[in-house]
């Protein structure tokens, strides 16, 4: 099995992004699966592109994505993606959607195929916070899980994809008071406990 697991970008003023910084953390294997780390621009118009690009070459199983959810305390797989892109900040390119469908042929919305309360149950069993989520957002996190979703609806109809948030570095919330963290060797040891729920449960 080959899963590529993807992470954004820093967005937002911040000088990292947990995300991108856990998945270049993985080991290049999980119970048998081959991970594959790619960085994904936190860009609505261009992160979609740059995963079909990186489906096309490697030809994965399951696409997990990353992707940092600031004032969570929980690693959240995510349940359901919607077809909306409403920006409350401008993405790194500047764009700032107001009330914008992601796909004008698209369903409204679409479910993961990745078994989203085996991944939370396997990140508990690690020692972590975890629950199910059923909002991704209406940022690029919410865009990037749909836009993966309607390739599989369109183009890739044996691949199965998800996303999953994980909550700010303790170093991005020294002036954020009252705000949860999570270290960056628990971000790792959670996706790696929630990839091998990906694995095990078929």
């Amino acid at each position: 099995m080959k899963i590529l697991v993807t992470g954004f970008d820093p967005f937002g003023g911040e000088a990292t992004n947990p995300a991108i910084e856990a998945v270049k953390r993985l080991p290049a294997t999980i119970v048998g699966a081959q991970i594959v780390p790619l960085l994904v621009p936190t860009v609505f118009a261009t992160a979609g592109k740059v995963v079909r690009q990186a489906v096309l070459a490697e030809q994965p199983d399951v696409v997990l994505s990353i992707g940092q959810a600031g004032g969570r305390a929980a690693l959240t797989p995510e349940l359901v993606a919607i077809n909306l892109a409403d920006g409350r900040i401008p993405d790194n390119a500047g764009d700032q959607p107001v009330d914008r469908p992601l796909q004008a042929e698209g369903a409204t919305a679409y479910f993961t195929q990745l078994p989203v309360k085996a991944m939370v149950q396997a990140i508990r069993d690690a020692g972590l916070p975890s629950a199910v989520s059923t909002t991704a957002g209406t940022y690029v996190c919410n865009a990037l899980m749909y836009q993966v979703q309607y390739l599989r609806a369109t183009e890739f109809p044996t691949l199965r994809a998800g996303f999953m948030h994980i909550p700010f570095l303790p170093d991005q919330v020294v002036t954020k008071p009252g705000t949860p963290s999570l270290a960056l060797a628990d971000d790792v040891r959670g996706i790696t406990a929630a990839i091998t729920a990906i694995v095990q449960t078929q």
